[in-house]
């Protein structure tokens, strides 16, 4: 065992970095992939679409419990064991997700795809940032970034493509040769550092126990919100109860406990704080936006899937074409400055998405989704790399499992404000739009007139001509209303990044050395 260590200077750190994200961007593609195959899995399984949503929350739930937990695990099984058996427990939960004779037994497995994905993010960033000398930081996290950032906008796409031309299955088998591939690479290059040694304290059985209560409530609150009319609900009103029990216990037991779960301590570095606040709030705009426009392009514009993941994909290529430009400029220009550029960029984007109108066409979205896409990746690198700059090695894992579980939190968040926002301000634009479309403003008895003399001239009888006459003209307002609504959301996603600003001058410039092995 002594000789491993000695052998990890020897291996070039971009194989690592392709062993760690092989794995890791099959874990985050598995997050959106499924999306759209929900109506393929209900029917098969003989399951109702909302039962068969269940898929993504127990997925969810699973990931978000396992995350934060990553740090821990590591230092008591061995980052190099734990990343090994993260894969190994994926890769297999997916090829009986592909046999799922039944929903129970389809979600049993998600659970463990989904517990075994956790650790796959914040590990492979940890293996990055400690591979890598702090001058080619930049670059590595670029590298990860990229897997981030294009994954769950590919998601969608290959989901659609996958299940339209084979079936639902295959969108689970696929991962198996990539697992075993990922695998390979893992047990050949990646080795555990000699400054981690693995720790053998007792567990904090109370901290697993709240951290698990109290992110399941929260992330079935958030993903079911929406659907039972949030707090008129009794179920979601006690979700809130027991996640805000439950992880301010958490807090309050990892804060004061002799050997925590959860390495709290990390949040005492300014910029390790204040780069974990800014990450939670991106994962908010990306998951809200990427949940958002498809929507918009699907109902309104009358997109099909794969029309809506095509038109999405100027934002991933933007990302995949930036980010290694963003990764050679982070180390010779200040990173705060490379952030402010990307927020100011992103909120250019939701707020030029902000001016559409239904008669919006496919190269409208090119722009501002190719400027929204560059965005993101001055925005992930540099946070990234001036987030963790003041993290000791040995404490690496803690920090990353912080980080990526509070960008998934975000995510949640922002994909179940995103919805909730869109649907209430729809309602209350209906109503304004109902106040000047009635039988007494001239304008609509001309429309509703001319639509009716239309209908008539096609045989319609005129009781008949007069009701779809008003329908034509309610589903208009309709359209109208929820056009409105999100051009709504997208100037608040905007503002929020433009908030963000003043935050930056709270974050130290990373240094050239990066930091020391604290004893």
């Amino acid at each position: 065992m002594s000789s491993r260590p000695e052998a990890v200077p020897e291996i070039n750190p971009w194989l690592i970095a392709i062993a760690v994200m092989s794995s890791t961007f099959m874990e985050v593609l598995d997050t959106t992939v499924v999306n759209v195959s929900l109506p393929h899995i209900a029917g098969s399984l003989s399951a109702s679409t909302d039962e068969a949503t269940w898929t993504l929350t127990s997925y969810l739930v699973a990931n978000a419990i396992i995350l934060p937990l990553t740090g821990w695990l590591a230092g008591r099984f061995g980052r190099k064991r734990l990343l090994l058996a993260a894969v190994t427990g994926f890769t297999i939960a997916s090829f009986f997700c592909g046999l799922a004779p039944s929903l129970p037994f389809l979600i049993i497995f998600r659970v463990l795809q989904g517990a075994c994905g956790g650790g796959l993010q914040p590990l492979s960033q940890a293996v990055l940032l400690e591979s890598f000398p702090p001058q080619k930081r930049g670059q590595a996290m670029a590298f990860w970034a990229l897997g981030i950032v294009v994954a769950p906008m590919l998601g969608p796409v290959a989901g659609g493509w996958l299940t339209d031309n084979y079936s639902w299955r295959w969108v689970f088998y696929i991962n198996v040769p990539i697992g075993v591939l990922a695998i390979l690479l893992t047990q050949a290059f990646v080795f555990d550092p000699p400054y981690l040694r693995r720790e053998k304290t007792g567990i904090d059985y109370w901290g697993i126990g709240l951290l698990t209560v109290g992110m399941g409530s929260l992330q079935i609150m958030l993903d079911k919100g929406q659907e039972e009319d949030w707090f008129s609900s009794r179920l979601i009103l006690s979700l809130a109860v027991i996640a805000t029990v439950g992880l301010g216990g958490l807090i309050i037991r990892e804060l004061l406990a002799e050997h925590p779960v959860i390495d709290l301590s990390v949040f005492r570095y300014r910029s390790y704080a204040v780069g974990t606040f800014l990450m939670t709030i991106v994962g908010f705009v990306l998951y809200g936006s990427t949940v958002l426009l498809p929507l918009l392009m699907q109902e309104l514009l009358g997109y099909t899937a794969t029309h809506a993941g095509v038109t999405n994909l100027p934002r991933g290529l933007a990302s995949f074409l930036f980010m290694p430009v963003v990764g050679f400029l982070t180390g010779r220009v200040d990173a705060r400055k490379l952030l402010a550029a990307g927020l100011l960029f992103t909120a250019g984007a939701m707020f030029r998405l902000s001016f559409f109108s239904l008669d919006v066409g496919f190269w409208n979205f090119w722009w501002p989704l190719m400027l929204q896409g560059a965005g993101l990746g001055l925005i992930f690198v540099p946070l990234t790399t001036v987030t963790n700059d003041p993290v000791p090695r040995e404490r690496m894992g803690h920090a990353t499992s912080i980080f990526n579980l509070m960008r998934n939190i975000g995510a949640s968040v922002g994909i179940s404000a995103v919805e909730t926002l869109q649907f209430r301000n729809m309602q209350a634009h209906m109503n304004n739009l109902g106040r000047h479309v009635s039988d007494a403003s001239l304008r609509t008895q001309q429309v509703v007139s001319g639509l009716e003399q239309m209908f008539r001239m096609r045989g319609v009888d005129a009781m008949t001509a007069s009701r779809q006459a008003q329908g034509v003209v309610w589903a208009r307002m309709e359209q109208q209303a929820a056009m409105l609504s999100y051009n709504d959301v997208f100037r608040f996603l905007g503002g929020m990044f433009l908030i963000l600003l003043p935050l930056l001058l709270l974050m130290r410039k990373p240094t050239s050395k990066g930091p020391s092995i604290a004893h």
